[in-house]
């Protein structure tokens, strides 16, 4: 074990400023409205960039807040009005989740990037393995979440805003839900993971399919999962930090947190394809980050790596999905695993290493 320190390391300090001019700052806004039919509303825009300057300038993050309330450390602490919301309805969301009552809800996640509604022209294989795969589940009578990552592509001002690493500060300074954004001072608002956090606790299970971008996960879906790390240990409780004091975070984390993994019992399948290289490497990858965070792993259906039209033009890609009806039906497969492992663990199913106690804990 560690040696516990008595007492909270300095926080470091020195990267550098990133302050910016009153005149590079409009600048940067300016290119906003760079069409020229904005041209007739220059009398508008220049009061605008007035308030949008002062907001910057004074560092007005999360300008709406109101009293935390009952059920924290301290009620009377002003938390972010969209924090507080967020929060609730993913509390709602657990609680439909922890109904038994309630169907078998499924989060199908098709992480491509590609839609024929922006640039490609042409909708993605993983999303034609995700169809196949949605068609499986309801006929299993799972409710099914379709979240289709290529949006942040394909939709106006979708967006997932990247992780800061307040964990790596210190974890109780990672909140869940996250609390860095919206960052109303700097512009960085309209953050997809507000409604995403709620959809990933009311699922019972997980099921990812994601192309190999690069030997690597999609920039899509490695932005949520980075997002997710605040549900993997994060602080539910922001006053205990005065939300982003990072010395009083250090001192929290070292007095003994406990890491709540709030996602874990939730079962998960993992369909990765690709043309060349990576399928294996991203299946595993993948798999050890629903692992760390306490997710079930279905059954061995239910982990997959193909690869599709292999060292062929990608032109006929999906006349080679069209002829691998071997692929269509693994997809198919782990769908159905999927759903025969969330009916187990409603039933109270005991995971072999549930009660071991982890000689390595976070």
């Amino acid at each position: 074990m560690p040696k516990q320190k008595t007492h909270a390391p300095q926080v470091r300090k020195g990267q550098g400023g990133v302050a910016l001019s009153r005149e590079r700052f409009c600048a940067r806004l300016r290119e906003r409205f760079a069409d020229p039919s904005f041209e007739t509303a220059a009398g508008s825009l220049e009061r605008i960039l007035e308030i949008a300057w002062n907001n910057y300038h004074e560092y007005r993050k999360s300008p709406r807040r109101r009293k935390a309330g009952q059920g924290f450390a301290d009620p009377d602490y002003p938390l972010p009005v969209e924090w507080l919301e967020t929060r609730a309805q993913i509390q709602s969301a657990q609680a439909r989740q922890a109904d038994p009552a309630s169907p078998d809800r499924v989060l199908l996640v098709c992480a491509s990037a590609r839609n024929d509604q922006t640039c490609p022209g042409e909708m993605s294989k993983t999303y034609r393995l995700t169809q196949i795969a949605q068609e499986v589940l309801h006929q299993e009578r799972a409710a099914v979440d379709l979240l289709d990552l290529s949006h942040l592509t394909a939709e106006y001002g979708r967006q997932i805003l990247p992780c800061k690493a307040c964990v790596s500060t210190a974890m109780p300074l990672c909140h869940w839900p996250c609390s860095c954004y919206p960052n109303h001072a700097m512009g960085q608002v309209n953050d997809w993971m507000n409604e995403l956090y709620p959809r990933w606790a009311a699922a019972h299970g997980v099921m990812i399919v994601t192309p190999v971008y690069w030997y690597q996960a999609p920039s899509v879906l490695k932005l949520m999962m980075d997002r997710l790390v605040c549900a993997d240990g994060g602080n539910p409780d922001p006053t205990t930090t005065q939300l982003k004091h990072p010395d009083l975070a250090k001192q929290l984390e070292l007095s003994g947190w406990h890491y709540p993994r709030h996602l874990a019992g939730r079962a998960f399948a993992i369909v990765v394809h690709g043309d060349a290289a990576g399928a294996e490497n991203l299946r595993r990858m993948l798999g050890d980050w629903l692992s760390d965070m306490h997710l079930v792993a279905a059954g061995r259906a239910a982990q997959l790596d193909r690869y599709l039209g292999y060292y062929e033009p990608y032109a006929t890609s999906h006349d080679a999905l069209d002829d691998d009806r071997a692929l269509q039906e693994e997809v198919r497969n782990a769908a159905r695993s999927l759903v025969s492992t969330i009916g187990a663990l409603r039933k109270g199913l005991k995971q072999t290493d549930e009660k071991l106690a982890d000689p390595r804990p976070k």
